[in-house]
């Protein structure tokens, strides 16, 4: 029987202020799909759980997989978006500050090229940045951007 992607995401809206401005924490996709893409592909650190898992548990686990740095709140729960494919994400906001030039994150592997018989491994993240609030609407995946309204309302 195949298996079924999880319909549910959680992640973390890291953000801070500097100089008086908000500015957004987010991460690019590793991996060679992603390798030439830049606006609309960058993403908060999020990924995918199940049932009876506790959300929020979830979010901190992600983001400490993609970044390499442990949050512990507080964590301010923002409205669950629901992307294109159907998939919801819950996402909570996070008062806090990272080096990106430290990121750490787990790999993955796959077939590249396809068909080509050769296994390789890549980050699942290749880098994060910060972005004023403006910048990371333009840099975020579209169905992804209605989280950065709900950070600006609070």
């Amino acid at each position: 029987m195949p298996a079924t992607r999880s319909k549910t995401s959680a992640g973390i809206v890291l953000y801070r202020k500097r100089l008086g401005v908000l500015e957004i924490f987010l991460v690019h996709p590793g991996g060679p799909y992603w390798a030439r893409k830049d606006d609309g592909a960058w993403s908060i650190p999020k990924g995918e759980y199940e049932p009876g898992e506790e959300a929020l548990q979830a979010a901190q686990r992600e983001f400490l997989e993609e970044t390499g740095v442990a949050l512990s709140g507080p964590f301010l729960a923002l409205t669950p978006v629901r992307q294109p494919s159907g998939k919801i994400i819950s996402a909570w906001a996070s008062e806090g500050d990272l080096d990106p030039t430290r990121l750490r994150s787990n790999s993955f592997s796959i077939e590249w090229p396809p068909g080509s018989g050769v296994m390789q491994s890549f980050p699942e993240v290749d880098r994060g940045a910060w972005f004023s609030l403006e910048d990371a609407r333009a840099k975020l995946s579209p169905g992804q951007r209605p989280l950065l309204q709900g950070l600006a309302e609070f």
